[in-house]
């Protein structure tokens, strides 16, 4: 039977635990509106955006238009971008990306190859990817991997990043990039992606549709337009990517949190019953002591 200051102890730092978990629930649920509006508002039209971009990059006359961030190289030298969390406490949100991610090392061709070769480099954005790869023999940038530091995430910060990463692919310095990130469902769901940033992927059918949509009137000329357009779109893919990361992490560790306080809460009935046995169990043991002495003097008399 258990120690009854034991179990007073051990509800009463559960109790201390469920408070935190609680807390930190409330939080994370507040954190989650603002960014959950942030990628709601942007979606529609980064997607539209990155639509067109394709669409048009279709169409490009190389003698009119140097696509540079659409020129396909044999993937020897790759970069992924890995947008992790910076704190942990919010269930499997981490480790969605981070397991697939090194699944793929082993087993995807180029990832392995490069990998091999010495030709992979990760680029985090979160501290949780980076804390564990860099236990591992990975090549990784940290440059930008403070983000999600600062209290709000913001379009010129992550557009240095996305600059970084495009400036060296057109020098060559990569030939493949893609962006390993959590998409935002609801607070609830988080879905593992991983998207092509660069070279731009060619566009896709989509179901019951002929051909792709190439018919744009450009004005004042297709050149003049693109060599403002891809980069700007290119640059607000990249920012849906890191906002629905920031979503994702804040529904997550909502979502665990709220778990963690019903655990909690179990787990207090749980002891409560516990203590309450314990203490009839004495009370019990007392009385017949009582009775037991009672008859003893009762017999001696």
């Amino acid at each position: 039977m258990p120690n009854l200051k034991e179990v007073r102890n051990r509800i009463q730092s559960v109790r201390s635990t469920q408070q935190i978990t609680k807390a930190m629930k409330m939080v994370a649920a507040a954190k989650l509106r603002r960014a959950q509006n942030q990628i709601i508002e942007l979606r529609p039209y980064a997607n539209k955006l990155n639509e067109v971009l394709k669409n048009v990059s279709a169409t490009v006359n190389p003698d009119e238009f140097d696509n540079k961030y659409a020129e396909v190289r044999e993937p020897k030298k790759v970069l992924a971008v890995l947008i992790t969390s910076d704190k942990g406490l919010c269930g499997s949100f981490n480790s969605s990306i981070i397991r697939p991610f090194a699944k793929l090392v082993e087993t995807d061709p180029v990832y392995s190859a490069a990998h091999k070769a010495g030709n992979l480099e990760l680029l985090c954005i979160g501290k949780k990817a980076y804390e564990y790869f860099n236990r591992r023999d990975f090549t990784i940038n940290t440059d930008y991997m403070g983000i999600f530091a600062s209290k709000f995430v913001s379009f010129d910060e992550v557009k240095v990043a996305a600059e970084f990463v495009m400036d060296a692919f057109v020098n060559k310095k990569y030939d493949h990039v893609d962006i390993f990130y959590n998409q935002f469902v609801n607070a609830a769901t988080q879905e593992m992606q991983r998207e092509q940033f660069l070279p731009i992927a060619e566009a896709t059918l989509v179901e019951g549709q002929e051909k792709v949509d190439t018919e744009y009137i450009f004005e004042p000329s297709q050149a003049e337009i693109l060599e403002v357009m891809i980069p700007k779109a290119l640059k607000t893919q990249f920012f849906k990517c890191v906002l629905d990361s920031n979503a994702s992490e804040h529904g997550a560790r909502m979502t665990a949190m709220d778990k963690a306080t019903e655990n909690a809460g179990d787990l207090l009935k749980e002891l409560k019953l516990s203590y309450n046995r314990a203490r009839q169990a004495n009370i019990t043991k007392e009385i017949l002591e009582i009775v037991s002495g009672a008859e003893a003097l009762e017999k001696s008399a």
